[in-house]
């Protein structure tokens, strides 16, 4: 989770660099809580911690079945009570690869809308339709056209102008407004103001709003422009204006993308390797995190820009996307989709590394991370679906995505994909070449390389 946090400052801007580093540190304070408050607050309760034993304990026999039964008794024992997660496991392990499969198949059609996927930073537009500046921003549109609500700002420098006077420097600029204004996508183009000597203001209105795809492609005309603007006048110009800036923040943001998933997704790689000394349970955590991903971003284009099920959650205006959703989406799923993973496998690594059997393993130990998985999903669902009720067009659909990425991640890929995959693949699953097995550190979270405790003997 640190290392997702923290990898936000990869992007290069600020409020997502203070983001990242802000959750970072709250969760690192979390994680010390949790290694030394907590125990010591437990130290206080002492044997009052321990649970008190069950009167209907049928025979010594019968209980040493119920810790260490798997699939049944030996001898005429009972067979130990099953699980809702136990029978889960075993439904979803029966025929692995048809399991692996199926749900592998049904995200790629959940995240089939994906390709659609359009980003930027949202205006008035995607207020309340109660709300005074959507009104105005209606207003406008209808009045004006959707451009005027997103003008582009154009600060001309005419310090090097061929102009040899005052007037034939104005003539140069209304020849700029008239090059300007055959660009396609230009609805108007204003009269050039002369703010000093070296320097003159131009605004450009769009035909598009500013969030339309066409906006952006237009301000890359624009200033792909400026060179043989200069070239011929001598005058030189930069494009600013809550459009352009919202262009160049989406833009960037799309570029380091995959900078960010390379050294959040490598990182996290590496731990998982470590921990769990195997080459499938690194590769098979990563697959199941773009599956989760790619479906977040299917939904939200098929709710938030195609508009389905868009009343049912209060989508006031259909279109492109938060442009930072992205990122922030990779950052927090990947952090608690590995959390998860790490509930489950290392239940899993724990029976393999003390019985061997990896059959043994996925169906004994899946089940034991299963409540733990269940419980902290649904709350995690329950905190982000609460924040979709919000106007807010850039809280409701990081919310959206968030909510549908953890119970997609934890109930379809950590609670089925991972046990499929690991019964799958059986043996396997626990291979490290050698080579890798003495260079990478050996972190025993299971205490398997521990001596085993002596039989206390009676005098």
């Amino acid at each position: 989770m640190i290392i997702a946090m923290v990898g936000l400052s990869v992007v290069g801007i600020p409020f997502l660099t203070a983001m990242g580093l802000a959750g970072a540190g709250g969760v690192a304070v979390a994680a010390l809580v949790a290694l030394t408050l907590l125990p010591a607050l437990l130290g206080f309760a002492g044997e009052r911690l321990r649970p008190k034993p069950k009167k209907a304990a049928v025979n010594g026999d019968q209980a040493a079945s119920d810790d260490h039964g798997v699939r049944g008794g030996h001898g005429g024992q009972a067979q130990p009570k099953q699980t809702l997660g136990a029978r889960w496991v075993r439904v979803v392990t029966r025929v692995p690869a048809l399991t692996v499969v199926l749900v592998a198949a049904g995200l790629l059609v959940v995240a089939w809308p994906a390709r659609d996927l359009q980003l930027a930073l949202p205006d008035n537009g995607s207020a309340a339709k109660s709300t005074t500046q959507r009104e105005t921003y209606d207003t406008i549109t209808t009045e004006f056209g959707p451009g005027l609500n997103g003008p582009l700002l154009l600060l001309m420098d005419t310090g090097g102008a061929k102009a040899s006077s005052a007037q034939e420097l104005t003539g140069q600029l209304n020849t700029v407004r008239q090059d300007l204004s055959t660009i396609e996508g230009v609805a108007l183009a204003s009269a050039a103001q002369q703010l000093n000597p070296d320097y003159a203001m131009l605004t450009v209105v769009p035909t598009t709003s500013s969030g339309d795809e066409a906006t952006s492609d237009l301000v890359k005309a624009l200033r792909d422009k400026e060179s043989s603007i200069r070239s011929g006048t001598g005058i030189s110009y930069q494009i600013t204006g809550q459009t352009a800036v919202n262009v160049d923040v989406s833009q960037k943001l799309s570029d380091s993308l995959l900078t960010f998933a390379t050294v959040v997704v490598g990182l996290c790689l590496l731990i998982l390797l470590v921990v769990f000394r195997s080459l499938v349970v690194p590769v098979k955590a990563t697959v199941g995190f773009l599956l989760s991903v790619a479906a977040s971003f299917g939904a939200v284009v098929a709710v938030f820009q195609w508009g389905w099920a868009a009343d049912f959650i209060g989508v006031t205006k259909t279109g492109p996307v938060v442009s930072f959703l992205p990122i922030i989406l990779m950052a927090v799923l990947f952090g608690l989709t590995m959390d998860y993973e790490v509930f489950v496998v290392s239940s899993i690594h724990e029976e393999y590394a003390h019985s061997g059997d990896a059959r043994r393993a996925v169906l004994r130990g899946s089940p034991l991370a299963f409540r733990v998985v269940t419980a902290a999903a649904l709350i995690m669902v329950a905190v982000f679906a609460g924040f979709v009720t919000m106007e807010d067009a850039i809280v409701k659909p990081i919310a959206f995505a968030l909510a549908f990425g953890v119970l997609v991640d934890a109930f379809l890929i950590r609670m089925t994909f991972v046990p499929a995959v690991l019964m799958w693949v059986g043996q396997g699953g626990w291979w490290l070449p050698r080579w890798l097995q003495k260079v990478l550190p050996n972190v025993d979270i299971e205490g398997r390389d521990l001596p085993k405790p002596e039989l206390a003997t009676q005098p």
